[in-house]
């Protein structure tokens, strides 16, 4: 049985290194986040239309992903195979309301119709580090951001627990979630 544990939080949080490190970690496969891809190729001035093209090639990967890992014959000691995905739904609602006060209504369908194991919400203890796609580099939006999604965890059924911390602590608090969840 394949688990799906989505990592999400607020950028510049450290999901994309703690989904590798967690992949790594467990010897399985980690789905990138689309949006990076995206965003490099076509820019960022990007509008509401292209978070819904975000949306679907999000969805894609992550369908190419799981396919791949139901491809992978496990041995009869091990009961699933786990998928760690840098991003969801829950991440492309928070971006559509928080840039143009509106969701897709595809986007709201898909948070309801997809079912993942664990949340991982990464918090925004890490110093923001500058690149060419990040938006919010003021505390008050980080913090902002934050509550939303951890509201969004408070408010659905899927268990998560909170990343934080500094170097390897993150690291190890995931991997302590994660073991519960295989246990």
């Amino acid at each position: 049985m394949l688990k799906k544990i989505v990592i999400i939080g607020p950028e510049s949080t450290g999901k994309s290194t703690l989904c590798e490190q967690l992949a790594k970690h467990y010897d399985t496969l980690g789905c990138p986040e689309y949006a990076r891809e995206y965003l490099l190729e076509k820019g960022t001035d990007y509008s509401f239309e292209d978070l819904l093209t975000v949306a679907k090639g999000q969805l894609i990967l992550e369908e190419e992903y799981t396919a791949k890992m139901k491809a992978i014959k496990l041995p009869e000691s091990i009961s699933h195979s786990t998928l760690f995905l840098d991003t969801d739904m829950y991440v492309m609602k928070v971006w559509c309301e928080f840039v143009f006060g509106n969701c897709h209504r595809f986007i709201l369908d898909q948070i309801i119709e997809r079912k993942y194991d664990l949340y991982l919400l990464c918090n925004t203890d890490l110093p923001w580090v500058k690149d060419e796609l990040r938006e919010y580099p003021d505390p008050e939006s980080r913090q902002q951001l934050y509550k939303i999604y951890k509201d969004i965890m408070i408010n659905q059924s899927t268990p998560w627990f909170e990343i934080n911390g500094v170097n390897d602590e993150r690291l190890q608090k995931a991997i302590t979630a994660v073991d519960q969840l295989l246990q």
